[in-house]
C-alpha cells in the first residue's frame, strides 16, 4: 500500500513539473500529498497554549494529516483521567487524558474529537475501525496488544502506607515479609502480595488482611492492627496528606511509580503503528518542555509521571 502511495506522489510531482515547464498553473488542491500542515493551537486550562511542531507533524501518516482530525473513544466518568465537563452532558469532556491527548494532537497539527462509548466496547470498536484511538485511564495489557498499539504516558503501581516515622523501616515490598498488611478485598494488591509472599518470603510470610474498602484498611493501620496498607499509590498520596502526623507514604527510589507499576496508554489500532509513534513523539515533546508536568499537576497526578513516553510496555 505504501509503495503505491509513493508511486502516486512521484507521478503527481512529474505532472506538476511538466505543467510548470509549459507555463501552466495548478489549483491549490492539486498535488496534495500530506505535506500540507495546518497549525493547530489549543489552550489547556491552568497550563496554557500548546501549538503545532511542524517537524513532529510530518510523522503523522498522510491520510490522517490531510484529514486534520481524528476520533477518540472513551468511557466516562473515570476520574481523574476522564469525566464529563457538565454532568448529564455526554459529548463534552475533561480530565487528564483529555488534556494530554488534546495537547499531543495540537503538537501534531491535529484536532481530536472524543466520543463516549461503553468501556467493554472500546477495544472491539477500535478493531472494527469505528474510531482512531481510545483513551481514558486505560491500562496497557499484553492481551489488549493483540488489537492495539499503546502509547504509554504514565505508570501506576502499589504504594505502601505506614505509621508516621516508619518505625519498622519499610523501604520496599521486601520489608513486608513477616508483616501484617491491610488491603482492599479482591484487589490487585491482595493477589500480588499473596503471590509475592509465596515466592520471596520464605519462612516469613506476609499476613495479608483484607478489608471491604481502602478506608477501613487505613483505619486498621491507625489503630495499630496492621503494619502497613498496600493500595494504588496515586490514591494513597491524598490519604497520606490527610493523615499528617499519623501515617506516611513509603518512597521507594527503585519503584518511583509504585510496586509493579502498570503503564496507562493511549491505544491505536495495531496496524496504525506509524500514528502511534507520532503520538509517542508528541507526548515526549510535552514531557521535555514541561507541559506534561503541568497537566499532571493540574489533575494531582504527579506520582504517575514518567520521563519517557514509550510503546507497548505492558507488564502483564
Amino acid at each position: 500500500m505504501r509503495i503505491h502511495q509513493f508511486a502516486l506522489v512521484g507521478v503527481t510531482t512529474a505532472l506538476l513539473a511538466a505543467t510548470a515547464a509549459c507555463g501552466g498553473s495548478t489549483s491549490s488542491s492539486a498535488g496534495t500529498s500530506g505535506d500540507q500542515i495546518k497549525p493547530v493551537s489549543v489552550t489547556i486550562e491552568g497550563v496554557g497554549a500548546v501549538d503545532t511542531d511542524t517537524e513532529l507533524a510530518k510523522k503523522v501518516p498522510a491520510e490522517v494529516r490531510d484529514r486534520g482530525s481524528l476520533t477518540v473513544a472513551t468511557n466516562a466518568p473515570y476520574q481523574p483521567f476522564i469525566d464529563f465537563k457538565v454532568e448529564g452532558k455526554t459529548d463534552e469532556f475533561k480530565g487528564l487524558d483529555y488534556d494530554l491527548f488534546q495537547a499531543a494532537s495540537a503538537r501534531l497539527g491535529l484536532k481530536a474529537t472524543f466520543s463516549q462509548q461503553p468501556f467493554d466496547g472500546l477495544v472491539p470498536g477500535l478493531q472494527a475501525a469505528k474510531y482512531d484511538a481510545i483513551a481514558g485511564g486505560i491500562t496497557d495489557k499484553k492481551e489488549r496488544q493483540q488489537v492495539a498499539t499503546f502509547v504509554d504516558y504514565s505508570a501506576s503501581g502499589t504504594g505502601f502506607l505506614v505509621a508516621t516515622g516508619n518505625p519498622l523501616g519499610v523501604k520496599s515490598v521486601a520489608d513486608l515479609c513477616g508483616r501484617k498488611v491491610a488491603v482492599q478485598k479482591a484487589s490487585n494488591q491482595a493477589k500480588n502480595l499473596t503471590a509475592y509472599a509465596k515466592e520471596s518470603c520464605a519462612g516469613k510470610p506476609v499476613e495479608v488482611k483484607e478489608y471491604p474498602e481502602n478506608p477501613q484498611a487505613v483505619q486498621a493501620l491507625i489503630a495499630g492492627n496492621v503494619d502497613a496498607v498496600a493500595a494504588t499509590k496515586v490514591n494513597l498520596v491524598d490519604t497520606a496528606a490527610s493523615l499528617s502526623g499519623k501515617a506516611e507514604l513509603v518512597e521507594d527510589a527503585s519503584a518511583p511509580n509504585g510496586w509493579l507499576a502498570s503503564p496507562n496508554g493511549f491505544g491505536f489500532l495495531k496496524a496504525n503503528k506509524e500514528l502511534a509513534e507520532a503520538y509517542r513523539a508528541a507526548v515526549q515533546s510535552l514531557i521535555d518542555d514541561g507541559t506534561y508536568d503541568k497537566i499532571l499537576a493540574r489533575w494531582k497526578q504527579t506520582p504517575i509521571a514518567v520521563k519517557q513516553a514509550t510503546i507497548d510496555q505492558a507488564i502483564d
